[in-house]
């Protein structure tokens, strides 16, 4: 997942990883909001907490992250009320996919990933392109503008079986690493580790510049 400069899903930037650890999983974006060159703004989250087990995080066209993720949080509320209980996130990774694929004549420019412990807390880790086609990964899942660098480093620092801390500095180390080497993403991070009893969100400085 990625696209080169100039594409539309690059316009704003940014950058979205998650990985796989045991029993847990994580998910990191940067909180850049750039207009292609210039930098707007340095507080923009790309990841979304839908369950207490699931997260998604988008890439491509700020305006259409918006749009998705309050379609989205109306489509899990909507679960809960009927079916009396929280998307797993296997359920939620099908929900998005033909949601974005009912747009396939008029997508939304954005690229999910998708986190989340099912029902044993065994990880669950997708992503899926602007008209919805999925891809399934046991190890991490990258999307953005350094998406390149994202999977050099994943593949470099990931490791199976990890706890939550050691998951936690993997995904740091690559997010940062990563959107160093890349002008359109950057000026801070957010990482959320979810384990079956909690969840954990801590801020990363990066380069300013």
């Amino acid at each position: 997942m990625g696209d080169e400069e100039g594409h539309i899903m690059g316009y704003n930037g940014g950058s979205v990883l998650a990985m796989a650890g045991k029993n847990c999983v994580g998910i990191a974006c940067d909180t850049r909001f750039g207009i292609r060159n210039t930098t707007v703004g340095t507080s923009f989250p790309k990841v979304f907490k839908m369950t207490d087990r699931c997260f998604i995080g988008m890439y491509g066209l700020v305006s259409d992250i918006q749009t998705v993720y309050k379609e989205l949080r109306f489509k899990a509320n909507l679960y809960k009320l009927k079916e009396e209980r929280e998307m797993q996130p296997k359920v939620f990774s099908s929900v998005t996919a033909n949601f974005l694929y009912s747009r396939r004549f008029g997508p939304y420019f954005v690229e999910p990933v998708i986190c989340g412990l099912d029902a044993d807390n065994k990880p669950f880790l997708s992503g899926l392109d602007l008209i919805g086609a999925p891809v399934f990964a046991p190890d991490f899942v990258a999307s953005g503008g350094s998406v390149d660098s994202l999977f050099g480093m994943c593949e470099s620092l990931w490791r199976p079986d990890m706890e939550p801390d050691d998951l936690f500095e993997t995904l740091s180390q690559c997010l940062m690493a990563a959107v160093d080497r890349d002008a359109f993403s950057g000026w801070g991070g957010i990482v959320h580790i979810i384990t079956p009893t909690s969840i954990t969100s801590k801020f990363l400085r990066t380069r300013q510049d």
